[in-house]
């Protein structure tokens, strides 16, 4: 496990919810290879979907761009080994807008 060697960049979650995304991600690179990034990505994406509903979108990488529109309270960006992880829930009303990097 990698749990604590990770590095937040930013993040309006909650810190229990920051630290399942944390340890979510460590069980992915567990199980998949470090290049496997889709696998990695759809991993957490239904991990978080089962513990938090539906809606959740997870980008990882280690170079990417992006912006887009989250639910107050659901997003999260931060390293992990080589690997950069998006987490965030989509909006359905009141959005944050965040880009990246």
């Amino acid at each position: 496990m990698l749990e604590g060697k990770a590095l937040v960049d930013d993040s309006d979650m909650p810190l229990k919810m920051q630290v399942q995304a944390m340890s979510f991600a460590s069980q992915a690179l567990d199980l998949y290879d470090v290049f496997d990034c889709t696998s990695i990505a759809g991993f957490i994406k239904k991990e978080f979907d089962n513990k938090y509903g539906n809606g959740w979108q997870c980008v990882v990488g280690s170079s990417f761009g992006c912006f887009f529109t989250h639910s107050k309270g659901t997003f999260i960006y931060f390293t992990l080994e080589r690997l950069k992880f998006l987490i965030f829930k989509g909006a359905s009303s009141s959005p944050s807008f965040s880009t990246f990097p």
